[in-house]
């Protein structure tokens, strides 16, 4: 537009305007068949040599019309060499100018859509992984629950009241814990002990499930993403065969000590998963834990998982709470 003031000095102030409106509306074109098509079909598409040649065509095309149309119209008197040289001027750079915007506009626009929309998948990734990680509990567990304290309630089982505790405590913690981006290590071990003590249940308390948790003030205070204690504890209970083999255990330690998080699993391996002792727990869980351990955690955890002796699993999750 500033060279319409510094190069158009050969026309009056109503050609004048009347140039700037024409033109203006001439280039808008330009710019749309730039933006909305060369830049999208060929560059876009990695066509870099025919976007280069037919921007360069366009140039030249837009070029050549107002050179030919702009002196006809407004019937100039080039027989100064300075206004033509001026007028050419004025011209390539108002063309070059608008091409230019409209290529650099065009594909920023479409780089930043690429980064949005990369932004936008990592957060669905993540509510993905959240999601799954708080929706692990076993659906057949919680169902067969619901199945024996209906049982148990014909025969006015001693059982029953208990039960219904239990069950609310992990259906509170599956509804309004697990849905919130930390909760206290308190909380998180409130669903571990209603999952413990459902199965026991279940077994007529037999099962060898030990807690070794120790009563820290801090539990109270520090906070985690829910459900990490869970799913593992969960998988433990899972590759154990806890209540359907004899001798299987699993043993569970939590302490906090000098502002560091140490959870300890150990536990029975079943014999139909004997395989997997020397391939580690596999599956979608472990991979979200992983993924949340990552995001809140970074370079402050550690997590390690392998056989142990006498066809045992451990698996050890320490976290430093400074950060």
């Amino acid at each position: 537009m500033i060279t319409y003031f510094t190069e158009n000095y050969f026309l009056d102030s109503i050609e004048l305007m009347v140039s700037i409106i024409l033109n203006t509306f001439f280039n808008i074109g330009i710019y749309y068949l730039v933006y909305y098509y060369l830049v999208p079909h060929f560059y876009l598409s990695n066509k870099y040599p025919e976007f280069i040649l037919y921007a360069l065509i366009c140039f030249l095309t837009s070029s050549l019309f107002r050179i030919l149309w702009e002196p006809a119209v407004f019937k100039v008197d080039f027989s100064r060499e300075e206004y033509y040289v001026g007028f050419l001027y004025n011209v390539y750079i108002s063309q070059g100018i608008v091409i230019l915007v409209a290529s650099f506009l065009g594909i920023t626009k479409d780089k930043f859509l690429i980064e949005q929309n990369v932004i936008d998948l990592g957060e669905e990734k993540e509510q993905l992984y959240l999601d799954l990680i708080r929706s692990k509990l076993n659906p057949h567990f919680l169902l067969n629950t619901l199945n024996n304290m209906y049982a148990n309630s014909f025969t006015h089982s001693e059982k029953t009241p208990d039960s219904i505790l239990q069950l609310s405590k992990l259906l509170q913690y599956i509804i309004y814990d697990s849905g919130k981006e930390r909760i206290s290590i308190s909380q998180e071990f409130s669903s571990l002990k209603a999952l413990a003590a459902l199965y026991q249940l279940k077994y007529s308390n037999r099962l060898d499930i030990v807690f070794d948790i120790q009563d820290q003030d801090e539990f109270d205070i520090v906070e985690i993403p829910p459900s990490i204690l869970l799913t593992l504890f969960e998988n433990a209970l899972k590759h154990s065969a806890i209540g359907e083999e004899e001798n299987s255990f699993i043993k569970l330690l939590c302490i906090i000590e000098d502002s560091e998080l140490f959870f300890e699993i150990i536990n029975s391996v079943a014999e139909s998963r004997t395989g997997l002792v020397d391939t580690g727990y596999q599956g979608l869980g472990n991979e979200a834990v992983i993924h949340i351990l990552d995001k809140f955690y970074s370079d402050r955890y550690e997590l390690h998982s392998g056989a142990e002796e006498n066809n045992r699993y451990k698996i050890t999750l320490k976290i430093n709470m400074n950060g």
